[in-house]
C-alpha cells in the first residue's frame, strides 16, 4: 500500500484566530474544479492522506490538514480549544485565506464531525462531501476504546518497534495487514524527536476535553448533517467498525437527497481510503461534483 510518487505538493501555513500557526500539504490539481480539502481524525494528521492525494492529483487539488496540535501545526496554549467548534474556526480562517469559491470536504472521524459543522457555517461553499466511519452518533464502545489511548504517551527506539505496537493495537482494525502496511502507518502517526525516539506526533493535551464531566455533549448533529441535505455526499463505513453503526449511517443515507452509502468490508474505524470499494465510491462522487467552482 505504499504511495504512487508524487511530489507536486507544498508545505504552506495559515494562523488562528488565537494566534496559532498551522500547516497544510498543498498538492497542485486544476483549477476549474473545487479543491479537495482534506480533515483527518483525532490523533491523525495530514500523512493520512498521501495516497489518497497522490491517486487523485494533479486531477484535483488536494489539501490535507493538520490540525491545531498535530503534525506541523502549532500546539494549543489553552487544550480546552481542542475542541470541534475551534477546528471548524480554524477552518474557516483557512479557507478565507484560500478564498476558493467553493470546496469538497473529505472528513475522517474528527474531520467528519468538522465537516458536519462546517456545513452549518459555510453551507454555501461546500460542492460535495466524504464522511469517513463517523456520523451523528458515535457508538459507545468506540468512544470507551477511543478513550483507552488517546493523550498516552509511548516511545520507541526504531520504527519496527513502533509498527509491531501499531499491529498489536490495530489488529483487528485492519486484520489483512502486512507488516510493510504497519510500517507505512508509524511513519503516519509518529515522528522522530531530537533524541531520536520515535513518538506520537501529536500534543497529548489533545485529550483533556475528554476529561471534562459532560463534554460529551454538543451541538446538535444531526442538525448539522442536515445542511448537507442538497449536496452530493458518500458516507464511508468500515464493516468491521465500532464509532459508526450500521442504523446510524443508513440513518444518515436517508436523511440526505444526493448521498451514496458505501461498506467497507473487512476494515475497523477507519477505512484508509485506498481499499477498492472506497477508491471506487470516492471517484463516482467526484464525478458528481461540478466541474466549475460555484460562485458566491
Amino acid at each position: 500500500m505504499s504511495a504512487p510518487e508524487n511530489r507536486h505538493w507544498e508545505n504552506r501555513y495559515w494562523w488562528s484566530n488565537d494566534g496559532l500557526r498551522l500547516h497544510y500539504r498543498d498538492y497542485s490539481g486544476r483549477e476549474d474544479r473545487p479543491p479537495i480539502v482534506c480533515l483527518p481524525g483525532l490523533t491523525r494528521n495530514a500523512r493520512d492522506f498521501e495516497d489518497l492525494a497522490a491517486r487523485l492529483s494533479p486531477e484535483w487539488r488536494v489539501i490535507a490538514v493538520d490540525l491545531r496540535g498535530r503534525g506541523e501545526s502549532a500546539y494549543a496554549k489553552d487544550p480546552m480549544t481542542y475542541v470541534p467548534l475551534t477546528y471548524v474556526q480554524d477552518i474557516e480562517a483557512l479557507l478565507g485565506e484560500l478564498a476558493v469559491p467553493s470546496f469538497i470536504a473529505f472528513g475522517t472521524s474528527l474531520g467528519g464531525i468538522v465537516t458536519m459543522l462546517l456545513a452549518g457555517t459555510a453551507r454555501e461553499k461546500i460542492a460535495g462531501a466524504l464522511l469517513n466511519d463517523v456520523g451523528p452518533e458515535i457508538e459507545t464502545a468506540g468512544l470507551s476504546r477511543i478513550r483507552t489511548y488517546v493523550g498516552k504517551s509511548n516511545t520507541w527506539p526504531t520504527w519496527m518497534h513502533a509498527a509491531r505496537a501499531i499491529a498489536e493495537a490495530n489488529g483487528d482494525v485492519y486484520p489483512h495487514y502486512e507488516i510493510e502496511d504497519w510500517l507505512a502507518m508509524a511513519k503516519r502517526l509518529y515522528r522522530l524527536n531530537s533524541a531520536g525516539r520515535i513518538v506520537l506526533d501529536y500534543d497529548m493535551k489533545i485529550a483533556e476535553p475528554f476529561r471534562v464531566p459532560g463534554n460529551e455533549a454538543g451541538p446538535d448533529m444531526w442538525r448539522a448533517l442536515e445542511q448537507l441535505k442538497e449536496v452530493p455526499v458518500l458516507i464511508l463505513r468500515g464493516g468491521r467498525s465500532d464509532v459508526l453503526g450500521a442504523r446510524t449511517a443508513e440513518r444518515m443515507a436517508a436523511a440526505l437527497d444526493d448521498a451514496e452509502l458505501v461498506t467497507v468490508t473487512g476494515v475497523g474505524h477507519t477505512p484508509a481510503l485506498d481499499e477498492p470499494e472506497a477508491a471506487e465510491a470516492i471517484d463516482r462522487l467526484l464525478g458528481r461534483i461540478p466541474r466549475e467552482p460555484t460562485t458566491v
